[in-house]
């Protein structure tokens, strides 16, 4: 802790001081600052911040991912997803489209889509009716630059990365315009492969375990996307969008030593997991937009398809060990094969309306219909034959099928020159069916929710503005969390899908002030009522990770900090702290599927934790070709689903060149090694829980990246996608 306090006093000191110089400055120039003409990067409008990308020094040479963990109150612990004040996971929008790919998928694109394309962000903290997007998930839409003439121009962009093992990537955008036809495309893949040193302590009364080892998970990915753009004429376009993305994880291996304590004994074994999967996601979006006055009113219409394939086979082989960790003779054996196949049609109708009094009233409606197929074949080792016996218990063919309807209207208004406002409500249909085939398990459910919004903006002068947002949603599992398969990390522990997780009512609300454009605080309150996740189970040697609903959760924060710019822009700090507080309310006893009865798992508490982000970048020459970023994050203790993920945070230093069209970027993350997953829990019947998760977070990555061409070819316009909804619940 003594790091992050020393940290968190430096940064204060230099904030402190740059306030100091900054009043200094203002008073120098007094005498001018009637006709000074001052562009804001950070702003809060109605119902959304806007971060301006195009003025921020950390852009060029950036990928889309890396300007998103420097946007005020967005953030990433793990480089894998995006949470948005601390807590909710984004949904990532393009020119107000939402990406069509899962959410592995989508970090990739962010990763290898350069920041130099990127106009504005927009962090969305709570998304109105007209957003079709789950529970207490945010939206960041990112807006690409809308450049002028036509011609072609693009950038490219290589990586190397350097933390246990060396990864590569590389990608290619490319944007071609003539005369109406707009063409838009990127290419990228990568080849890396994280190390991890995985270590679960679980215990009981009368039994404790120990297992641990290391995780190789190597990946070659490949995606793109190809957009087009016509326009029919003045007032009307059509566009057609094609996304894909290929996963292949060959030979990823999980290689645990396990150490189990019974009275009087203590017995040695060894896990080893060995599994190969590929992905596939592709998805198509026809796209049809008219103008109808001139005022701006529009329809827009999808239509989309959405093919989603996962296969994945593993080998789980556990050896009898001696304390030295050598492997003996074969114990157990058993193989799994485990494919998904998911298909999604869907279209939406969005009706956007301008009046002349400054009302805008928005009405649409959506439809999707998702067919899923998980035939899973689960064969043990005979040892007796050597030969493998299909398990008819543990075998089983899913077929899961859903449909939901919507349909929403929203009206906004500005009353005079301070106050707007906006009221909207959605209406969502449920129908799903899901059956394991060969047997009586089915699943039927079909229910309606109306989901009403609210908010309101005030600006009670030109410096200071107060806004306040309320919503609900529904929260619905993914495809995958519904496929009652079983993930196995030795014999006795494994994760339990399920396909009786019911979906979960979300209800938010969100008060922000803003002072000067630069300076905001922000309290956000979320209730889930009968939210769902992984709970651990145990009864005696058995550790059984049940993916259900468990109970209720409240999620409170309040979030102070700033976004601005000193030293006539040789520092620029994007800096917020933050209290959160959560609060679990959970009880499990049972299995759901098979009913199997289990030591109680009680959660009833709650923890304060406090947030701490910090992105800095000093402009170290004249030429504004040298650049030297540090951030910082801290998360501390906080309570979770499964016990108490404890503090993490991390440090990360980079220096930048810019050299005519190149960028060259060298960064350090994770520089004390503090990034390290550590989850807690010992409940009232002496049942402990404990999770270590090491992913060797600290590395070194260079990138180049070259741009080239006309800088001011046209971008394509915005288009909202209507498969939207299903692609965030792919695996």
């Amino acid at each position: 802790m003594k790091k992050q306090l020393t940290i968190a006093a430096l940064l204060s000191l230099t904030f402190a001081y740059s306030q100091e110089a900054y009043q200094q400055d203002t008073s120098a120039v007094k005498e001018i600052k009637e006709v000074s003409i001052t562009k804001k990067s950070f702003k809060k409008e109605s119902d959304r911040f806007v971060y301006d990308v195009s003025r921020s020094p950390v852009a060029k040479g950036n990928t889309a991912f890396g300007i998103l963990k420097a946007t005020p109150l967005v953030s990433s612990t793990d480089d894998k997803t995006v949470k948005v004040l601390g807590k909710s996971n984004a949904v990532i929008f393009m020119n107000g489209r939402r990406t069509n790919m899962n959410a592995e998928a989508v970090i990739e694109l962010l990763k290898s889509t350069p920041a130099e394309n990127i106009s504005k962000i927009e962090v969305i903290t709570v998304p109105g009716s007209e957003f079709n997007v789950e529970s207490s998930e945010a939206v960041i839409n990112i807006i690409l630059k809308k450049k002028l003439d036509d011609g072609l121009n693009g950038n490219f962009r290589v990586t190397n990365h350097q933390d246990f093992y060396n990864q590569q990537s590389s990608a290619v955008s490319l944007n071609f315009r003539k005369n109406k036809l707009g063409i838009s495309t990127n290419i990228n893949g990568s080849n890396w492969q994280r190390r991890q040193y995985y270590k679960l302590q679980n215990g009981t009364a009368g039994y404790q375990n120990t297992s641990e080892g290391p995780v190789s998970d190597p990946n070659l990915n490949l995606g793109g996307y190809l957009n087009m753009d016509y326009a029919l004429n003045d007032r009307q376009n059509i566009a057609l969008s094609w996304n894909s993305w290929a996963n292949r994880s060959y030979d990823s291996r999980w290689e645990l030593f396990n150490s189990i304590t019974t009275p009087g004994e203590t017995r040695y074994n060894k896990t080893i997991n060995n599994e190969n999967s590929r992905s596939y996601n592709n998805s198509l979006n026809l796209n049809y937009e008219i103008k109808t006055d001139s005022l701006g009113s529009k329809l827009n219409l999808n239509v989309a398809y959405l093919n989603f394939k996962r296969f994945q086979d593993n080998t789980n082989s556990t050896f009898n060990s001696n304390i030295l960790q050598e492997t003996l003779d074969l114990n157990n054996r058993f193989q799994q094969r485990a494919p998904q196949l998911i298909n999604n049609y869907a279209a939406t109708a969005d009706y956007l309306h301008k009046f002349q009094n400054g009302l805008t009233v928005a009405a649409g409606g959506n439809y999707s219909k998702t067919d899923t197929d998980n035939d899973t074949y689960f064969e043990q080792l005979d040892p007796a034959t050597g030969n493998y016996v299909k398990d008819e218990n543990q075998s089983n063919h899913f077929l899961y099928r859903e449909q939901i309807s919507g349909a929403y209207l929203s009206a906004e208004k500005k009353i005079g020159e301070k106050f707007s406002g906006k009221l909207g409500v959605r209406w969502e249909n449920t129908h799903s069916f899901g059956e394991i085939l060969d047997s009586e398990v089915n699943i039927k459910r079909d229910y309606s929710n109306l989901l009403p919004f609210a908010s309101f903006s005030f600006d009670i002068n030109d410096q200071n503005n107060i806004s306040y947002s309320f919503s609900s949603r529904i929260r619905r599992p993914s495809f995958w969390e519904l496929n009652p398969v079983r993930v196995y990390l030795t014999p006795t522990n494994y994760i339990q899908n399920n396909p009786f997780v019911k979906a979960s009512e979300v209800y938010n609300n969100n008060f922000t002030y803003m002072f000067k454009q630069s300076y905001f605080f922000v309290v956000s309150h979320s209730l889930t009522k009968d939210d769902f996740s992984e709970i651990p189970l145990q009864n005696g040697d058995e550790l059984r990770y049940i993916r259900t609903n468990y109970g209720d959760k409240v999620e409170f924060s309040a979030t102070v900090g700033t976004q601005k710019s000193f030293f006539n822009n040789i520092l620029t700090t994007n800096t917020n702290v933050g209290l959160q507080i959560n609060r679990v309310d959970a009880f499990l006893d049972q299995d759901p599927i098979t009913g199997d009865q289990f030591s109680p798992f009680t959660i009833n508490t709650h923890t304060n934790s406090l947030l701490i982000k910090t992105n800095n970048t000093l402009r170290l020459s004249p030429k504004k070709d040298w650049f030297l970023g540090v951030n910082y994050w801290y998360v501390g203790a906080q309570i979770l689903y499964i016990g108490t993920l404890q503090p993490l945070s991390s440090l990360d230093v980079s220096i930048k060149k810019i050299w005519n069209d190149w960028t060259f970027n060298l960064e350090a993350t994770d520089l004390f090694r503090t990034n390290i997953v550590k989850v807690d829990d010992t409940q009232g019947n002496g049942n402990y829980h404990f999770e270590t998760n090491d992913q060797f977070n600290r590395g070194v990555q260079f990138s180049a990246t070259y741009s080239f061409g006309n800088k001011k070819v046209k971008g394509l316009r915005q288009i909202d996608d209507a498969s939207k909804d299903a692609k965030s619940r792919t695996r």
